[in-house]
């Protein structure tokens, strides 16, 4: 009888270790994924998305600029100014002759023009 009885304390303190293992190991499981979120003062790429950005580059020189001048300086950037330069008449006449020679190519490769 002491035999049974020991083997079943054998038995019943083997069981209690390996269902003591078994819950530590799944409280790790369950507590390591917490380990892998982010920091609390982390933002959100959601939230970052919809900020509005105040402060901006130039693209002139790289320099940090405000929001109103960089807008200043879009609309400075994009009214025309004289994009040719004035050339004389000849280089003008030659420059045209260029762009036609180049037309006639386009269409009649294997014609001789000079």
């Amino acid at each position: 009888m002491k035999r049974k009885s020991l083997s079943v304390k054998r038995q019943t303190s083997s069981v209690t270790v390996k269902s003591l293992l078994l819950l530590a190991g799944f409280c790790f499981v369950a507590i390591e994924p917490a380990w892998s979120l982010p920091s609390p003062d982390d933002q959100p790429e959601e939230v970052l998305r919809t900020e509005i950005i105040t402060g901006a580059r130039s693209p002139i020189d790289g320099k940090p600029i405000s929001a109103s001048e960089y807008a200043q300086l879009q609309t400075e950037l994009q009214t025309p100014a004289s994009s040719r330069p004035q050339l004389g008449r000849a280089i003008e006449k030659n420059l045209n002759l260029l762009r036609l020679r180049k037309f006639i190519k386009t269409f009649f490769p294997f014609l001789p023009v000079r």
